[in-house]
């Protein structure tokens, strides 16, 4: 039986969330298996649009054919340089998932699961040049502590690095069992699974430039979204989720929300969940995939409030 590229985390609830106008635009910045995107075509009439965005030249083969929806190959961090190349000046709605696919996950060769041995890859942009191995193999052990600290907020990182750095003296580490086997002496027995979870998810958001990326494509968002248009972002993680409740609640990622000089908090963008919507029970039993997924939403204030 073949498996699905990827099973819609939130589907019902994003929809909603968006708010979705007949004959308004919107932005998918993570097309992945398509199911968001089908699903907002479905609210669209002939005049509506959806663009959407995917780096990974696997996710083209999922696209439907339908004259409504224009596919950016690119990485969502050139939102608003690809929507200006479109002559879309405005968009009334845009929908993040930030989750790895299955698709990535049940891919031997793709590098992203510890459940395989396969080679120590993790581009989510298979034109990108460097890899995990690069990373692994080529990082100065103070580098690797921080993004393992950072990225990862994995405890006693220094440890990590220097079984790294040991191991890599005597065989350069280019797949997932020689770095499994690698950090095996700080692996906590036991807790293996979480301990390679975020080791995994350290690597990839640095391979990928995931932070960063994200980063850029929030910023964009003002710029792009009309007066009163949705935001929505799926998270997966705290370092994801923090940087997207502080940008939506202030308009930054620290959290500091601006005030004029009467003291009213400046803020452009209305905050439409008081806390963060996740799946049900039922979905997650599903999908257990969809788990850690945290749902926030808000809109750009018109310029009148």
């Amino acid at each position: 039986m073949t498996q699905p590229y990827h099973v819609p985390v939130l589907l019902n609830e994003s929809i909603e969330s968006l708010d979705i106008r007949p004959q308004g635009t919107y932005v998918d910045v993570t097309f992945g298996g398509g199911g968001h995107s089908r699903a907002i075509l479905e609210c669209l009439s002939d005049r509506g649009r959806l663009i959407a965005f995917d780096q990974d030249a696997d996710a083209r083969a999922n696209r439907p054919q339908d004259d409504r929806l224009l596919f950016v190959e690119s990485n969502f961090r050139f939102l608003r340089t690809w929507l200006r190349y479109y002559a879309i000046d405005a968009v009334d709605g845009i929908l993040a998932d930030l989750g790895v696919s299955s698709h990535h996950f049940d891919s031997e060769q793709r590098g992203f699961s510890f459940r395989f041995d396969g080679p120590l890859d993790m581009r989510m942009n298979q034109r990108a040049h460097m890899t995990a191995a690069d990373v692994v193999n080529r990082y100065e052990p103070a580098a690797l502590m921080t993004l393992f600290r950072n990225y990862g907020e994995l405890e006693a990182p220094h440890r990590i690095a220097q079984c790294i750095e040991r191991a890599r003296t005597e065989a350069p580490i280019t797949t997932i069992g020689a770095l499994i086997e690698a950090v095996a002496p700080v692996t906590p027995r036991g807790g293996e699974s979480k301990f390679l979870a975020k080791l995994f998810q350290a690597l990839r958001i640095e391979v990928n430039g995931e932070m960063e990326a994200l980063k850029m494509m929030l910023e964009q968002t003002r710029k792009v979204l009309r007066p009163g248009g949705r935001l929505v972002v799926i998270t997966y993680h705290s370092l994801e989720d923090r940087l997207v409740k502080n940008f939506m609640r202030s308009g930054n990622f620290e959290g500091r929300a601006e005030q004029d000089f009467f003291g009213r908090v400046q803020t452009p963008f209305e905050v439409l969940t008081r806390k963060a919507v996740v799946p049900t029970p039922a979905e997650i039993e599903r999908n257990p995939r969809s788990r850690s997924a945290k749902m926030r939403v808000c809109r750009l204030k018109p310029l009148t409030e």
